[in-house]
């Protein structure tokens, strides 16, 4: 069986330091010609100086790719992509849309290369929003572990680990997260600068606010049992509260569906018959 090769990450962006484990970084693409030439494309254009290189980053650790090539290999992908739709373009131009006029072809042309150029942000910011998902469905379910860890007397950083494998099978996603802060933590990060990076990464501000009231009874030096159970009862009622406003929305969110999609309908049964009569009658 083929164990993976995991090597550690970090660069500093916004004053917080980000790292990960780079999982097969720079030998998939010493192991893969095309992710290779993909990355040695996406060198020429990314600068890692950019303002542009640091926001690429935070998005792929939100999205939850951790390789250190990563973004090379994305603005690979992006020039490519838009480098083979004006080409297709040009080539049904000239062999089927032979009837289009220099102008509208080369507008036509600088349109298929956006797009192409455009279209992996496009699945970036899906894959984020997934991934954002996934992780708040299951961060209920890991607040009751670890009030229960930390009440059975395990420590905050021994209790996140538990949480985390406990979580392997029911939310991956939420589980790598909370293993990579353990991972930061065996590194020599401190426990603050460990919960910052976690909510970096997620971007929830339900974790975020959790991270917080970790951080301020790890500052103060309260109890974390009962900041925990308080923070849960809060979390509850928020849910709770977020479920209404939900439900209180679909009445209106009802009112579209019927008037576009149901009204027509019953016009068409109810109004049909009459108004085919009265054509015959007047016929």
């Amino acid at each position: 069986m083929l164990k993976e090769k995991v090597r550690w990450g970090s660069e500093s962006i916004g004053g917080v330091v980000v790292g990960g484990p780079a999982t097969l970084g720079n030998e998939d693409a010493e192991a893969n010609p095309l992710l290779g030439y993909l990355s040695r494309l996406g060198k020429l254009v990314a600068s890692q100086e950019s303002t542009e290189y640091s926001r690429m980053r935070i998005n792929f650790l939100r999205a939850g790719f951790h390789q250190l090539n990563a973004i090379t290999v994305f603005w690979g992908i992006k020039c490519l992509l838009a480098f083979c739709l004006s080409v297709g373009f040009i080539l049904l131009r000239v062999t089927v849309f032979n009837i289009f006029d220099p102008t509208l072809s080369l507008a036509l042309c600088l349109v298929s290369a956006m797009v192409g150029f455009y279209l992996p942000d496009f699945f970036l910011s899906m894959r984020i929003a997934r991934r954002k998902d996934k992780i708040a469905k299951g961060l209920p379910d890991a607040l009751d572990l670890l009030v229960v860890c930390v009440e059975a007397g395990m420590g905050l950083d021994s209790a996140i680990n538990r949480v985390a494998e406990e979580l392997r099978l029911s939310n991956k996603h939420f589980s790598d997260e909370l293993k990579l802060y353990n991972l930061e933590l065996r590194a020599g990060k401190s426990r603050q600068d460990a919960l910052k990076n976690l909510t970096l990464r997620t971007d929830l501000e339900d974790l975020k606010s959790l991270t917080t009231l970790l951080i301020q009874a790890d500052k103060f030096g309260t109890g974390v049992t009962q900041a925990l159970r308080v923070y849960s009862d809060s979390f509850r009622t928020k849910r709770y509260m977020r479920a209404e406003e939900i439900a209180a929305k679909m009445p209106l969110k009802l009112i579209v569906i019927l008037i576009l999609c149901i009204f027509p309908s019953l016009f068409v049964v109810i109004l049909g018959p009459p108004i085919i009569r009265l054509l015959e009658i007047f016929k």
